[in-house]
């Protein structure tokens, strides 16, 4: 970027993957965060009421997940994660008491099915084979009309894995994303597949090291700043108005917009961009998880969906949450407890809990909603578009924000190129 400077508006993962991107590339960044914190809805805070720093979701990554795992191989911190050593998942059925733990072979020829120890107990090899479906089915296909969203195989593997990826009712959402998932993740194989967590924390995993790498290679981070505007002349955005004052730019300059939907549609004219929204509901309690519990549990037939241990608190995750958000927190900290008392044997007692609500966490996955999604190029030539909102062909992940967040850079890259050519009147 020929003396240009990079300005990504928004410190979530996506701006982070953009400004980590930039910043190796030895472009000046400034990273411009509204808040006083970064990593958006991926990101760690302490809290009084249980005395623990916990993370505001519980974020799963996969060994496929290729742009989220560069990213943190990037700003040092993959070593960070922990996992098994194999793709295996653990279920709990909540109603029957039944356990099973499924087994995905390393390659992408699934012998395992032919194994029913392997499956999901109840299931056919000719249930598994059906999915072949969700690869096939139309852009603007409902997962409900590419596949029966119902019988044993449904309710133990597609529902809760789709229904966590999605954070829709799968019936209901996108069968193109709920392909996407399947085909990068089990379709895969269980090298791509086997499950990831961020045990010490989401921000030292993910945030404050990437903040590390740009302040370490001549960027910039400015906190509590909003952008109020962009001002735009012909084909470019000539001027961003912060609370802080103007920032005119450069014609070398390139800016990154990395905020959530509905602050992109106040900023860019005439930007199409989803409108409606599903929310995610967590629980946290402050206990020593029993030797024996898995480090995730997949439940079924319960209020509690996913079922995570951290070695100093347990950790319960209910996407598709909408009916949730206007409930006590007391009351659902109560109802969850009692799920996970079960589930582990635990004493009955409520210990010290906090339930978080994140009403807007992801855009709902339908296939209206998906369509909506624009590409990270815009008609400006000096502005992108990044974010898990953004057309990835993902549903809203980490992968699928970190996935944007190099698209965008690769956008400011690209100009920096033409920038130049231009300089040395190849392009005059």
């Amino acid at each position: 970027m020929t003396g240009g400077t990079a300005h990504v508006i928004g410190a979530g993962i996506a701006g982070l993957a953009a400004a980590v991107r930039l910043a190796a590339s030895g472009v000046p960044t400034i990273v411009h965060e509204a808040t006083s914190a970064a990593g958006g809805r991926c990101r760690s805070f302490y809290d009084k009421a249980i005395g623990l720093e916990i993370d505001n979701g519980n974020h799963l990554l996969l060994s496929g997940n290729r742009a989220a795992l560069d990213y943190l191989g990037r700003i040092g911190s993959l070593d960070l994660l922990s996992g098994p050593s194999a793709a295996v998942f653990d279920f709990a059925d909540l109603k029957s008491g039944e356990r099973w733990r499924l087994r995905p072979n390393d390659g992408r020829a699934p012998w395992w099915l032919l194994d029913r120890k392997r499956r999901a107990p109840g299931t056919s090899l000719r249930e598994y084979l059906a999915a072949i479906h969700i690869l096939r089915a139309p852009e603007n296909a409902a997962l409900g009309q590419a596949m029966a969203c119902a019988g044993p195989l449904y309710e133990r593997l597609w529902r809760p894995v789709l229904l966590a990826a999605l954070n829709i009712e799968p019936s209901e959402g996108a069968a193109a994303l709920a392909g996407a998932v399947i085909r990068e993740s089990l379709a895969a194989g269980g090298k791509a597949c086997r499950p990831l967590v961020a045990a010490r924390g989401l921000s030292r995993t993910f945030v404050e090291p990437a903040l590390s790498f740009v302040e370490a290679r001549r960027g910039k981070v400015v906190f509590g700043d909003p952008l109020r505007a962009i001002q735009f002349e012909g084909e470019r955005a000539a001027r961003l108005e912060f609370d802080s004052g103007e920032a005119p730019l450069k014609r070398e300059d390139f800016v990154i917009l990395a905020v959530p939907p509905w602050t992109a549609r106040q900023l860019i004219p005439d930007v199409e961009a989803p409108d409606e929204f599903r929310s995610i509901v967590n629980a946290h309690f402050r206990v020593d998880p029993p030797a024996d519990l898995p480090p995730i549990l997949g439940v079924v037939n319960g209020l509690t969906q996913w079922l995570f241990a951290f070695p100093d608190r347990l950790s319960v995750t209910i996407s598709a949450g909408d009916e949730l958000i206007d409930r006590p927190r007391e009351e659902l900290a109560s109802e969850i407890w009692r799920e996970v008392a079960a589930l582990t044997g635990l004493p009955p007692e409520l210990p010290p809990a906090r339930v978080v609500k994140e009403k807007r966490a992801t855009f709902a996955a339908t296939p209206g909603q998906n369509a909506k999604r624009p590409l990270a190029r815009t008609r400006w030539a000096n502005l992108a578009l990044a974010g898990d909102w953004v057309r990835t062909g993902l549903p809203a992940t980490i992968e699928g924000a970190a996935r944007s967040g190099d698209a965008a850079a690769s956008l400011a890259l690209q100009s920096a190129s033409a920038q130049k050519l231009y300089a040395m009147g190849a392009l005059r």
